[in-house]
């Protein structure tokens, strides 16, 4: 067993640094937040903290703080610099977590309490755990937490307050528009609409009741007096007017039997496209007319519905008569698209132009085509437009001289970029100085990949 291990730690345990407390990473402690899950990188190799403490001959690891060293703790079993580094990324831990904190400040969504549990469990682990870093940074930044904290409370005691203000805005607004409906004159009321609409109200009214913030007694129950008042105002007109509603059903039965009259009228009408408007017109007066008792109405709108069909039924007939005389246009038209279609993909730009125009003559001498097929052929033929067009356009930025200059440009100037960052790569490495190679590194990648960008887009001007 080696002598550097502690007593209280069983042997097939690898050494660990002095008993302390352990710190949560910032993801768990944002857990205990009651937060959404934050992603936080493992710890690098390296820790810039590391520059605030020192290891002295006997493994113990120091802090200085305020020009004061302060012993931490101590790693048996490892080097001098294991050691600082283990403690200096306990420190990068909760600075990591206190800024998470600062920046959860400015998230609407999260609780001046959520914040607040957070920090407590914060200075627990500041006030009990041994780290080397900048420990007045770290104590600052908890500082600022803790005023931005009363900032935050104070604001979401505004927003209460605001929320309270709002909820007597929403409840009067339900309250306007009840007594809006109540009050529309009876002949332009549409009842069954206005119905529906006053029983959505009272179930917006239910909802702010359940969910809202609750306002003083005063107020909701002056609110809901007015509202109440208004159904009942509404219900009371509602009733009235079905009342006086039977006697205008013998004028919409009149109404209704005038309108049968010119559509069995109109039915063996061949004067297709003015018919057809007079139908809809005859629809229109007739939904404007009104209702007849049930069996009238229902009796009424056999006769009429059955001068409608026969006369669509004969214009449908015309139709597809016509239609049958197009089919040879058809025939014609499908052949120019196998024959447009070949020029596909395009490979000769102004030939593939050319051959179009004396399709696109063709076409336009061919003449109609079924409905049921116009759509489609056009679609084929204006895919091969399309393409050809484009074909044009990619020939014409291939050949523009001043996009192949800036092309070019660019990508000297990344070579160029990309030599001067190889030469900062190798300096860096024959100091030692691996962090700065590092980064160096990692701008060289992307420096190179924009490269192989640009070489591509040159490469499509020949360059």
């Amino acid at each position: 067993m080696s002598d550097d291990k502690p007593d209280d730690k069983p042997d097939d345990k690898p050494d660990q640094p002095t008993p302390r407390p352990t710190i949560p990473s910032p993801a768990a402690l944002a857990a205990r937040m009651h937060a959404r899950p934050v992603a936080v990188p493992a710890p690098v190799a390296h820790s810039e903290s590391a520059r605030f403490g020192r290891v002295d001959d006997q493994g113990r690891v120091f802090v200085t703080v305020d020009g004061e060293e302060r012993e931490v703790g101590s790693y048996p079993g490892a080097t001098p610099e294991e050691a600082l580094q283990y403690f200096a990324r306990k420190y990068d831990e909760l600075a990591a977590s206190a800024d998470l904190l600062e920046a959860r400040l400015s998230i609407p969504d999260v609780s001046a309490r959520e914040v607040a549990d957070g920090l407590t469990t914060l200075k627990e682990h500041v006030a009990t755990t041994g780290v080397v870093g900048d420990v007045p940074a770290l104590l600052a930044t908890i500082e600022r937490v803790e005023a931005g904290l009363e900032a935050k409370r104070a604001l979401e005691a505004e927003h209460r307050a605001a929320a309270r203000a709002q909820a007597v805005q929403q409840r009067e607004a339900i309250v306007e528009e009840a007594e809006r409906i109540a009050g529309q004159p009876p002949a332009s009321t549409q009842w069954k609409t206005s119905g529906e609409r006053m029983r959505a109200l009272l179930d917006e009214w239910k909802q702010h009741q359940r969910t809202g913030p609750k306002l003083d007694k005063t107020t909701e129950s002056a609110l809901w007096t007015r509202f109440s008042h208004a159904r009942n105002s509404f219900d009371k007109a509602r009733r009235a007017w079905f009342a006086d509603l039977e006697v205008s059903r013998a004028d919409a039965r009149a109404t209704k039997e005038a309108l049968v009259a010119e559509a069995e009228q109109l039915a063996t009408s061949t004067d297709w496209a003015p018919t057809a408007r007079a139908f809809k017109q005859l629809m229109d007066r007739w939904r404007a007319a009104g209702r007849a008792s049930r069996a009238e109405d229902d009796a009424l709108w056999e006769r009429f519905r059955s001068a409608q069909d026969a006369f669509f039924t004969a214009k449908d007939e015309v139709a597809a008569a016509e239609d049958e005389s197009f089919r040879a246009n058809l025939a014609v038209k499908e052949e120019l698209l196998v024959e447009a279609e070949a020029l596909l993909p395009v490979t000769d730009v102004e030939a593939a132009k050319a051959a179009l125009r004396g399709i696109q003559d063709r076409w336009e001498h061919a003449g109609k085509v079924p409905r049921a097929d116009l759509e489609r052929v056009e679609k084929r033929m204006r895919r091969v437009e399309a393409s050809v067009r484009e074909a044009d356009e990619q020939r014409w930025r291939r050949t523009n001289p001043e996009v192949a200059a800036r092309a070019r440009s660019m990508v000297e100037q990344l070579e160029a970029s990309v030599a001067a960052i190889e030469a900062e790569v190798a300096r860096a490495e024959a100091g030692g100085d691996t962090g700065a190679a590092d980064a160096a590194r990692g701008r060289l990648a992307t420096q190179q990949e924009w490269l192989a960008q640009a070489r591509a887009g040159l490469d499509e001007f020949g360059g």
